[in-house]
């Protein structure tokens, strides 16, 4: 009896092990876009038919309005020379866009590009997403802001784990259904994270996407941007500096 108990209790363990391991997908590409390859992505989202995207890099910052289908930049705003933009999200009728080390946001007329306001904060800016209510941010630790669209004042800290191990390096942000996917900067993943709890549910494996892409070699030249047509349900993915923005459809990996 006390074997049978032993072997039962172990069994339950293993099983509580496989089901904790975070679950692994790969991917499909369904189609495949022109993408600016001068463009240095930060942040990225759909609406309205259209992308919305920032660019980085000091003297080469914007904010853009970008058609889908033929890659053509239909608007542009460029931020000071003296800014490295990052992440921007929408809220209403309005972009919030972060910039890198600077400390300083900006907010703009989704429809003109014009500036309507602007906002501080402490330390790095990365990703930043929403669900509609509140605003989500990454600096690049292991924790996302969550902020308040009224005031940006931070409402709380969201610590990101994977299996009990915090993940750092997050960068771009977007608000898929009921979670946030980040990309993990200098990687081939995508985290796909629980914005209660910060548990990352699934890794997105997207390792060969840049081969397809026809990239040039740089250590910069790497997976970032990740744009949800929530009416569509497509998903779609880019790079820095990435000649070709892909639509695609995610496999999960069996025993993995």
């Amino acid at each position: 009896m006390l074997m049978k108990t032993f072997v039962a209790a172990l069994a339950l363990a293993c099983s509580a092990v496989v089901q904790a391991a975070v679950p692994v997908y790969g991917y499909v590409v369904k189609n495949t876009y022109p993408h600016d390859a001068a463009a240095f992505t930060q942040g990225l989202f759909y609406r309205d038919d259209v992308l919305y995207e920032s660019t980085g890099q000091y003297g080469a910052s914007s904010i853009r309005k970008v058609e889908l289908e033929t890659g053509e930049v239909l608007q542009k705003r460029d931020l000071p020379a003296n800014y490295f933009g990052e992440g921007i999200a929408p809220v209403g009728e309005r972009i919030f866009s972060l910039t890198w080390t600077n400390e300083q946001g900006f907010v703009f007329d989704i429809d003109t590009f014009e500036q309507v306001g602007s906002f501080g904060y402490q330390g790095q800016g990365w990703g930043l997403t929403g669900d509609g209510k509140v605003l989500y941010m990454s600096d690049g630790t292991a924790f996302l802001r969550v902020l308040d669209p009224a005031t940006m004042g931070v409402l709380r800290r969201i610590r990101v784990t994977a299996d009990g191990i915090p993940v750092a390096q997050i960068n771009e942000l977007e608000w898929v259904g009921n979670e946030i996917f980040a990309n993990i900067w200098q990687t081939d993943r995508i985290a796909r994270i629980d914005p209660s709890t910060g548990q990352v549910r699934g890794w997105i494996d997207l390792s060969g996407l840049d081969e397809l892409a026809g990239t040039a070699p740089g250590s910069d030249n790497v997976l970032n941007g990740i744009a949800w047509d929530s009416k569509g349900r497509r998903l779609f993915v880019t790079g820095k500096r990435w000649p070709k923005l892909f639509e695609i459809r995610l496999t999960r990996r069996l025993g993995k």
